[in-house]
């Protein structure tokens, strides 16, 4: 290595490590990244995940400073993805990953200091992204979604749910499929997707991810006892 890069690499040491989050139901591409990263002084990858619930399990687990996400993982835009992270790490960034610039998901962000890896970004700039994404100025969460969410009060009114809704719940929130969920309770997937449906009827929720947030929130799936 030639002095000038060995001085770079020294002086990145000096620095505090990067903690990063990769989510992703590409394994090859988790496992590239991974490598990728780590190979950088000042980046450790502390999680990996394959599905949303799996990612939000990781997020509260590992407080990341830098999630890095495929912009499809969670089914919903930019800005919600990134009020359902920071509600259970409040100083993690996200860097969304995207096949092309236009991508939908990523459109509506409203979020401040958001990034974007689009396909064509080479493994050099993609590391320099995360240490900007780094050190990015964190933002204030917002107390409700960016949209009509109404959290809080989602959070503390009393909800009666039956215990087939619970099973299927804790299910769901544990990453699992509804055919998967259907398969364990021996169920047909349309039952379970029925009682999906009811669940988040009652709760006031409209889409998986949020589903399973609430299931973080309400200690419905286990979670590290110092969260």
């Amino acid at each position: 290595m030639c002095p000038q890069a060995q001085i770079r690499r020294e002086g990145v040491l000096v620095g505090k490590e990067i903690r990063c989050l990769l989510v992703h139901d590409h394994v090859l591409l988790r496992q590239g990244l991974r490598r990728l990263l780590e190979d950088e002084p000042d980046m450790q990858v502390v999680a990996e995940a394959g599905t949303a619930a799996e990612a939000l399990r990781r997020v509260c687990e590992h407080r990341p400073e830098v999630v890095i996400a495929g912009a499809h993982m969670f089914e919903c835009a930019a800005d919600q993805t990134e009020w359902l992270i920071l509600q259970e790490s409040p100083y993690s960034k996200v860097l969304f990953l995207t096949t092309h610039e236009g991508d939908g998901l990523l459109r509506e962000a409203r979020v401040e200091g958001s990034s974007c890896v689009v396909r064509q970004t080479s493994a050099a700039e993609l590391v320099e992204m995360v240490r900007r994404t780094h050190a990015a100025k964190l933002r204030d969460v917002p107390e409700r979604h960016p949209g009509d969410w109404p959290a809080e009060e989602l959070l503390s009114r009393k909800r009666v749910l039956t215990a087939r809704e619970r099973e299927v719940l804790k299910l769901l929130a544990e990453g699992r499929t509804v055919r998967s969920a259907a398969d364990v309770l021996g169920l047909s997937a349309k039952t379970v997707d029925a009682h999906k449906f009811n669940l988040m009827r009652k709760l006031g929720l409209h889409n998986k991810a949020e589903l399973v947030m609430w299931a973080i929130q309400k200690r419905v799936v286990k979670v590290p006892v110092n969260f």
